[in-house]
């Protein structure tokens, strides 16, 4: 018994250490992506105009690199999981095999789509024509991607999540020194041409993703021999037919593969709508310049915060799940409520902080293009729905309502599409109306998912615990932080201020949650490093021993 227990709490170890190699690898992956935009953003040439051209070729690939490979991870590590677990180390190995070719075909197809149909893209839908070189510099990356995507998710499959993490973090370093390193070339060489510049940007994705490619292949060589013998050595493997393993690797990717469907297509709302409805009123260079406040800046602030929650949501879903397989409704719930509680937790503070702080962020990290203020503004209030409904999604899918998240992100979706077409060609509006189309999307969406959430399932959730609390924390940080901003200015630059009143503000949050016992002790010890976290409260007084 005791043997047992110690398997159990080791197994335990090693799951919450890869979450955290998952956090660390998301945080990273977050600031090395923000030091390329603020680069590109403060470069001379580039600027909104180079966002604009760089942004709406890169969302589209994003879309067509969704549609091909998201959802691939999951569902290759769900199948080939299931496999080894019963020691059928060759099934596993089939499932692989297979996944590889019909991905492959699926991401070649998706490659030659992007490139031959560059032009008629960029000219008849995004309306910016000076996008086509984007499109076909990125176009090779989508079949090297869904490959990775299989090797990713065998890798996790085999519980070596690590190695998803390295290669994503090395692919980012890769992609923000590739990105400077290109884009100074070509603009020393072109005399600062933006379109070229842009283009060289999205080159750099490409050479990444091969980099990244070529380590994830170089790892599944040096271990070959020894998934060869695992392979020699399996037990309980039962011959599928080819279609058989197909559809099921599809069964269970494509309802993921939508929802990440939709996500993607909030953006390429924007990349659609908002010049096309700006040239109404707006020259053409003025309408991209404001869609590259919005997808340079705004976006990529905005999204910060989902990296630090989706780690959480990584090692509570699969809790979730588990408990549900045996029957376990109140330990999910407790779970899903805890997960909840978490995002708000996160998302609060991100919100309010952005809304407070959104000129001076703006002017820390792009001193050379600071426009954009109140539009950061506006979408900052998204965070907070956005950060809850990755989580409840990710809960609904735990629960087996895999569509659920598909579907109300599309009634999401098409509302923020007809707001956009509505608002944005509204001169005394504009660019506004795409911030006012997100956020009712990331509402609708969330009060839709909740819906069916506390439907399927009864929630923990105490209504001063999960909302007072965090948001008087949140009040007491906003007010801090904003009067020491004050305090600060007349003795140091700016920017020093800035950076000084956020981490004063990080510091004064969580000594908020500490005092107002937002979390109690079990739930301290869900999260990574936890039960050390309880011990040293537990000798400041804070909870009891």
């Amino acid at each position: 018994m005791e043997h047992t227990e110690k398997r159990k709490r080791i197994k335990k170890e090693g799951f919450m250490q890869s979450v955290l190699v998952l956090m660390i690898s998301q945080l990273v992956i977050k600031l090395l992506g923000l030091i390329y935009k603020i680069y590109l953003t403060n470069k001379e040439g580039f600027g909104d105009t180079g966002n604009a051209i760089y942004s709406s070729g890169y969302q589209i690939y994003a879309l067509l690199l969704t549609i091909s490979s998201i959802g691939v991870p999951n569902a290759i590590s769900k199948l080939v999981s299931e496999k080894v677990a019963i020691g059928d180390s060759k099934g596993a190995h089939r499932i692989f095999k297979i996944a590889l070719l019909t991905f492959g075909i699926i991401g070649f197809i998706a490659t030659m789509i992007l490139f031959i149909g560059a032009g008629y893209i960029s000219d008849a839908i995004l309306q910016i024509p000076e996008a086509e070189m984007t499109l076909v510099a990125l176009s090779p990356a989508i079949f090297f991607v869904t490959i990775a995507s299989v090797l990713r998710g065998y890798f996790n499959g085999r519980e070596k999540i690590s190695i998803t993490a390295k290669s994503q973090t090395l692919e980012q370093v890769f992609k923000t020194l590739l990105t400077v390193i290109v884009v100074e070339i070509v603009g020393l060489s072109t005399n600062l041409n933006t379109t070229l510049m842009s283009a060289g940007a999205n080159l750099a994705t490409t050479l990444s993703v091969l980099l990244s490619f070529g380590y994830l292949t170089l790892y599944y060589k040096i271990y070959k021999r020894d998934i060869a013998n695992e392979v020699k050595n399996s037990v309980n493997y039962k011959h599928e037919s080819l279609i058989k393993v197909v559809k099921r690797i599809l069964f269970v990717s494509t309802p993921i593969t939508l929802s990440a469907i939709m996500s993607t297509l909030n953006k390429n709302i924007d990349s659609i709508t908002v010049v096309r409805g700006l040239k109404k009123f707006l020259t053409e260079a003025e309408a991209k310049s404001q869609y590259g406040i919005l997808s340079g800046k705004v976006d990529t602030l905005i999204t910060l915060p989902l990296s630090f929650n989706i780690a959480f949501a990584t090692a509570l879903v699969p809790s979730i799940s588990s408990s549900i397989a045996k029957g376990e409704r109140e330990s999910a719930s407790k779970r899903i409520s805890f997960s909840i509680l978490v995002s708000i937790l996160i998302g609060l503070p991100c919100t309010v902080g952005m809304m407070i702080f959104s000129g001076q962020i703006l002017n820390l990290l792009f001193p050379k293009a600071t426009n954009g203020s109140l539009l950061l503004q506006m979408s900052a209030i998204t965070i907070i729905f956005s950060v809850l409904s990755q989580t409840i999604n990710g809960a609904l899918q735990g629960l087996g309502k895999i569509m659920t998240p598909a579907i109300t992100s599309t009634i999401g979706l098409i509302t923020k599409l007809i707001i956009n077409i509505w608002l944005i060609q509204i001169p005394e509006i504009g660019v506004y109306g795409a911030a006012i189309g997100s956020i009712i999307n990331n509402i609708v969406a969330f009060a839709l998912s909740y819906i069916v959430l506390i439907k399927t399932i009864k929630l923990d959730i105490k209504f001063i615990k999960c909302v007072i609390k965090p948001i008087i924390a949140t009040i007491i940080m906003g007010i801090c932080s904003y009067y020491i901003y004050l305090l600060l200015q007349g003795i140091i630059s700016m920017r020093i201020a800035t950076i000084i009143s956020v981490i004063i503000a990080i510091i004064i949050y969580t000594l908020s949650l500490i005092v107002l016992r937002v979390l109690d002790k079990e739930e301290m010890k869900m999260i990574p490093y936890g039960t050390k976290i309880v011990g040293a409260l537990e000798n400041m007084g804070v909870y009891k021993k």
